[in-house]
């Protein structure tokens, strides 16, 4: 159970990181205009937004909005886009790589310390002569 959390962690931050980490390298960043919100989902939570560069061009790519509070029409963003196309459109205040690795090398650390802490007590315990269950004796 004391794994669970750096256990998360480490999920989280492998499943982001790759993603932050390709847009922070190689992404554009450009300011652009919300020109149009398609809103759908049961509670009309789940946005593409259709976005328009300051040189007036549309870009085909949507850039998607899970939850409230969704950018409005009109709105100005910054955002970063991968050239490539490979990874997907986000907003530039929200693309934090190094915050992700961090979070990763973390629960790294984490697991780490809480494996070597377990072997050690039931190394210890095995020693004392204590073989029984270790789920339920403190």
């Amino acid at each position: 159970m004391l794994s669970f959390l750096p256990g998360l962690f480490i999920l989280v931050g492998a499943v982001q990181y790759a993603p932050e980490a390709a847009l922070e390298a190689r992404g554009v960043r450009e300011g652009v205009v919300v020109v149009a919100d398609s809103a759908t989902g049961k509670d009309g939570k789940n946005h593409r937004l259709t976005l328009r560069t300051a040189d007036g061009e549309e870009l085909e790519e949507r850039l998607a909005y899970n939850g409230s509070g969704a950018p409005r029409v009109g709105e100005r963003l910054d955002v970063i886009r991968d050239p490539e196309g490979v990874v997907p459109m986000e907003r530039a205040d929200e693309v934090d790589a190094a915050g992700r690795l961090g979070g990763l090398i973390a629960g790294l650390v984490g697991w780490t310390l809480l494996a070597v802490l377990a072997g050690w007590r039931g190394h210890v315990r095995r020693r004392r002569g204590k073989t029984d269950s270790l789920l339920l004796s403190l």
